[in-house]
């Protein structure tokens, strides 16, 4: 199992200063009133100092990053300056809190005001109020109460019967007169082919 990499990089031989001083004397020889980039500040400590660790460029950006954040760096368009000790301090996000006035010694502080609506002072010369009645009930049902059958009105007749099913009932078919005179004819040749004799209302008579 390989061993775990630390966090931290590396530091550079000690025959050479610390990585923050080197930035800072890079910065002041430059000399730039508009600040000096990681680069030109990289090829002076390279020029300057021989004997750079391998991981350079590396150790480079992590103090940068670590010095702007720290305030010994500012950072105006991808360049770094020292901060001006004559600029007025940043002013953080939000209001700012009120400065608190000192007191006197001595002085008692009152308890904080509870929330809400203070209740109103009673007057000691007023009679007491009378005591509330216990609750005992009325007795009435809640809801509204059912509605009362009319007097004189007739009761309704029990169902007598079968009930009548649900739905329309079905339509009775009934025969047009062509159909039934036609009906009548085939009877009659029926009647004929049998051999039975017709009586006077048209049915067969028995033979």
């Amino acid at each position: 199992m390989a061993a775990e990499e630390p966090n931290n990089p590396p530091q550079p031989p000690s025959s050479i200063p610390q990585y923050p001083e080197m930035i800072l004397a890079a910065i002041e020889a430059l000399n730039d009133k508009n600040g000096s980039n990681k680069s030109s500040i990289s090829k002076y400590i390279e020029s300057t100092y021989g004997d750079l660790p391998a991981a350079h460029s590396t150790l480079l950006a992590h103090h940068l990053n670590k010095m702007k954040q720290g305030g010994d760096l500012v950072m105006a368009k991808n360049n770094y300056m020292k901060p001006d000790p004559n600029a007025p301090p940043r002013r953080g996000r939000g209001r700012p809190p009120k400065p608190k006035v000192p007191l006197p010694p001595g002085t008692v502080l009152s308890p904080p005001r509870p929330r809400g609506r203070p209740p109103k002072p009673r007057d000691p010369f007023a009679p007491p109020p009378p005591p509330k009645k216990a609750s005992t009930g009325s007795g009435k049902p809640r809801g509204r109460p059912p509605k009362k059958p009319k007097v004189g009105a007739p009761s309704p007749a029990p169902a007598t019967g079968t009930p009548r099913p649900r739905g329309r009932p079905p339509k009775i078919l009934q025969a047009t007169g062509d159909e039934m005179s036609d009906q009548f004819q085939e009877w009659k040749k029926f009647v004929h082919d049998s051999g039975c004799r017709e009586g006077q209302d048209g049915f067969p008579n028995a033979i």
